[in-house]
């Protein structure tokens, strides 16, 4: 069955009721709408002074919150007083939190209380009309990306070497101290690429000193995305912590650059392999013949017998191949070997001028003037 109990409390019309003649009744309907009216924005304003009240008291809690978190990476006396002071403050707030939900839930209960009237009865259902429009990114595109890390390194390139260069936390510390705006991204990616560099170059002692100050970089970025801070403002955080031997986060940290290490050497092998065959493919597109053949190829194309007359630049002993080979199959040997350079013969006309036509099997045989291997 319907409940229909909500009726029940309904406030009537103003000009309803039947009332005296001696009475002005228009006014007195204005009387009886303008109180109502004014029960009503009273109530939405302590509503609303109540969301506020307990908005701020989340925010509060929120930083509160936040602050315990940062303090708890330290470990000196300081740290554990503030942290203390922090932590009593978070409990004040909590409670105070729970004291404005049940008057907000108390609010409430006193809202469905209420008996509806002409004004709450009737809402309109839209008010506005919304178009949907899809927000502008604010993502940098990779042009804008590269542009900024061209112009970070331009300026901070011998800074970045310097930090990479260290070892010694205090020192990191002290350094980045000094050069805060080296504390972010684009640092950690300079960092990357020196580390592919160095380990090209071969220089793998080197290698592993910048990849440690790398995963400094990295966790100090990892921890301010963690707590949502600039990484400017929680570097000493990070040091806090390493520095206290926690054997847990020191495990963390050493198993990520053993990583990232063996990352760094597989990157290196990748370039290396690619920078070889970009170098092999400029060498054959050297030696390619006026053919467009490769003489390594062809040569190695070739029959024992003949690859040994080209050892031994022995043309009788080419001859000689020539002679005993199928014609076809020979004439198709000659044919590369002129094509990719191998053999570049030389052949002149009685009157002194070179020949035009390309040599032929015959002029093998025949043993041509001059010839050449390369």
């Amino acid at each position: 069955m319907r409940d229909y109990s909500v009726w029940d409390h309904i406030e009537v019309s103003d000009d309803e009721d039947d009332t005296h003649p001696n009475i002005d009744t228009p006014s007195l309907f204005r009387w009886r709408h303008q109180a109502r009216v004014e029960r009503m924005e009273d109530f939405e304003k302590k509503s609303e002074e109540m969301n506020k009240a307990l908005g701020e008291c989340r925010r509060k809690l929120a930083e509160a919150q936040k602050k315990v978190q940062e303090l708890s990476l330290s470990s000196t006396d300081d740290a554990k007083a503030e942290r203390s002071k922090a932590q009593a403050e978070e409990k004040k707030l909590k409670k105070e939190e729970r004291d404005w939900e049940k008057k907000m839930a108390e609010l409430h209960r006193e809202e469905k209380k209420m008996p509806w009237n002409v004004d709450t009865l009737s809402k309109e259902g839209f008010s506005k009309s919304v178009v949907n429009v899809k927000p502008d990114s604010a993502e940098e595109t990779e042009e804008e990306k590269e542009k900024k890390h061209k112009t970070f390194v331009e300026k901070y390139e011998k800074q970045i070497k310097h930090f990479g260069m260290m070892r010694r936390w205090d020192d990191s510390q002290k350094y980045l101290s000094d050069n805060s705006d080296l504390v972010c991204e684009e640092t950690a990616n300079y960092l990357v690429i020196m580390c592919i560099d160095l380990e090209v170059e071969e220089k793998h002692s080197l290698m592993e000193q910048v990849a440690h100050q790398t995963i400094v970089m990295q966790f100090i970025l990892e921890l301010a995305k963690s707590l949502k801070v600039d990484p400017r403002g929680c570097f000493r955080q990070f040091f806090a912590k390493i520095k206290t031997a926690d054997q847990q986060y020191q495990d963390a940290f050493n198993d990520e650059l053993e990583s990232f290490k063996e990352r760094v050497r597989g990157r290196a092998k990748i370039r290396i392999e690619k920078a070889m065959k970009e170098y092999e493919e400029e060498e054959r597109q050297k030696r390619l013949g006026p053919g467009g053949l490769d003489p390594v190829d062809v040569y190695e194309s070739l029959p024992a017998e003949m690859q040994k007359c080209f050892d031994d630049k022995d043309i009788g002993m080419l001859q000689e191949v020539i002679s005993k080979m199928d014609p076809t199959e020979a004439k198709v040997h000659m044919k590369k070997c002129i094509e990719s350079g191998l053999w570049v013969p030389n052949s002149k006309t009685d009157d002194g001028d070179e020949k035009e036509e390309d040599p032929t099997y015959e002029e093998v045989k025949q043993e041509p003037e001059e010839t050449k291997k390369e």
